[in-house]
């Protein structure tokens, strides 16, 4: 397997583009880590990794998604946006980010951000339908940008599910895009209910490893936002039914399977609860994660970044009560858990639909990743290494 995804690796991707990965995202990735262990053991607050959703914007209106389009629509000012990642990638030495939506290729001023900061590494999360030769082609002269592409079932269920037509065939172009123009890129699945046996399945990691995808990032759905479709949601078999099959297809497949739930030894992380990773909304609002939509602070209140997070009340109590619910996910574990602490901090509601107190109100306790006395462990000796030395090995995880 690890001979075979190095082969790949080394053919597969325009050779300037695989020595932006591997400078950008593999070495200096690595430095963030180490920098973000060090505040980390200094008792810092400052995430290794940032994720911007940097419009609300978007060209489909999937079941469970917690973004609705405002009216104007919300989008990050450009300037703020170049400056959080310059103070990130000054101060923090951290130079990957995650560029959301919405759908972030309807942002007018993406190319500028990408272009502008060339000696950083970006993944963007994008549905596909905008991704053609033409944007593809640019994203392979800028060499510092993983598209990410989102596959939510086969044909019909994708089309019910993300409430358009043709969008598993338009999503499929959108990876040939990236395969021709030789694109270090990845499709990213939301696993529930109605696509668990059609994509956590040896027939899909095949078909992506011949369509060219390099990795697979598996998320559990979470039924948020004005449409949750709670039905959809994985029950605790469900749950580790994936864990077993990830676990099981890293040892057979070359290509890389992600996640962010599970340590080397197979117990349940949350990145958000930790402090590795946050998110800024579209408004400017620095939230835990990109679905729970409440926030006490703003990029534009006129501190840096690091002195927001440093002084956020409502991200210290986030981790103190999400950690004292278990490992997991408090939005599914213990949703009134996370409601006292909103409630506590006066934490704004950063949906733009003004509902989202209401909408965790109604929601009920749903199984998470968290298999408390059924933890499987990796079995591959890279996964293993990667999540103990990299990932959320630092004392912070684990």
């Amino acid at each position: 397997m690890i001979l075979s995804l190095i082969k790949r690796m080394l053919v597969e991707p325009d050779t300037r583009i695989l020595v932006k990965f591997m400078y950008l995202f593999a070495w200096m990735g690595c430095r963030s880590m180490a920098a973000f262990q060090r505040r980390a053991v200094r008792g810092g607050r400052s995430p290794a990794v940032l994720f911007f959703s940097v419009t609300d914007r978007c060209n489909l209106a999937c079941r469970g998604c917690w973004v609705t389009p405002g009216q104007p629509p919300r989008e990050l000012a450009p300037e703020a946006l170049h400056a959080a990642i310059g103070e990130w990638k000054r101060e923090n030495r951290s130079h990957f980010f995650g560029l959301l939506g919405g759908e972030p290729l309807l942002y007018p001023h993406l190319m500028e951000i990408l272009a502008r900061h060339s000696d950083c590494y970006f993944q963007i999360l994008t549905n596909g339908m905008l991704l053609d030769d033409a944007r593809a082609a640019a994203f392979r002269r800028l060499g510092n940008v993983t598209p990410l592409i989102s596959i939510e079932g086969d044909q019909s269920t994708s089309d019910v599910r993300r409430g358009a037509h043709d969008v598993w065939r338009r999503g499929m172009d959108a990876i040939e895009a990236c395969r021709r123009n030789r694109l270090i890129f990845g499709v990213a699945t939301s696993i529930c209910k109605n696509n668990l046996a059609d994509l956590a399945s040896d027939a899909f990691v095949e078909d992506m490893i011949a369509r060219g995808a390099h990795y697979l990032w598996y998320y559990i759905y979470r039924p948020v936002g004005p449409d949750p479709a709670p039905e959809l949601a994985l029950d605790e078999a469900d749950i580790l039914r994936l864990r077993r099959f990830l676990v099981e297809a890293r040892c057979r497949y070359p290509i890389m399977l992600v996640d962010a739930y599970w340590d080397a030894d197979g117990r349940a992380i949350c990145p958000a609860a930790e402090g590795m990773s946050h998110h800024i909304g579209p408004g400017g609002d620095i939230e835990p994660c990109p679905p729970v939509q409440f926030s006490c602070e703003n990029i534009r209140d006129g501190s840096s970044l690091n002195t927001l997070f440093k002084n956020s009340v409502f991200l210290d109590q986030f981790r103190q009560r999400a950690a004292a619910e278990g490992r997991g996910c408090i939005l599914l574990a213990d949703p009134s858990a996370l409601q006292d602490v909103v409630d506590a901090t006066n934490a704004r509601d950063t949906s733009g639909r003004g509902s989202g107190r209401c909408e965790l109100a109604a929601m009920g306790r749903r199984p998470c990743h968290d298999l408390t006395g059924q933890e499987i462990p990796e079995k591959h000796w890279l996964y293993r290494v990667a999540k103990k030395r990299w990932f959320w090995g630092f004392g912070t995880y684990g």
